[in-house]
């Protein structure tokens, strides 16, 4: 084979890698968010090292409200994501909500949910969890 040959063989071989390439990158673009794996809530309380009840109840709203799409959240939605993430729920979640609303992290929301006083973040407790409590 001449060397003009393996050129023309190379050159078509690299058109064949960057067409391919190309066609992962649009598949991707069009991938559905359920085919990627979702962070479950334990792994994104882990990844943000929270020091004590009043913090994980703000990740646990923090995660509600960010990837479970959650508009407002009550106390048995922050129950719930305590024991999905196998942990120990609090006695008395209100007053971690109280601490969080003092704090200015979460406020009250304007509806209730399913009968329950529901809260939302705001924007600086969002900026708190995302900062890791910085």
């Amino acid at each position: 084979m001449s060397l003009e040959d393996e050129i023309i063989k190379l050159k078509k071989n690299l058109e064949n890698h960057e067409q391919r390439i190309l066609n992962l990158e649009e598949f991707l673009k069009k991938t559905p968010e359920k085919m990627v794996k979702k962070l479950s809530i334990k792994e994104f309380i882990l990844s943000k090292k929270p020091e004590g009840d009043v913090q994980t109840t703000l990740i646990i709203c923090y995660y509600l409200e960010n990837y479970d799409k959650l508009s407002s959240f009550n106390i048995k939605d922050i129950e719930d994501g305590f024991r999905g993430a196998k942990l120990r729920v609090p006695k008395k979640i209100n007053s971690k909500i109280i601490k969080n609303i003092g704090k200015g992290h979460v406020m009250e929301g304007t509806e209730k949910k399913d009968n329950l006083k529901a809260w939302t973040l705001t924007a600086s407790g969002e900026q708190f969890v995302e900062n890791n409590f910085q």
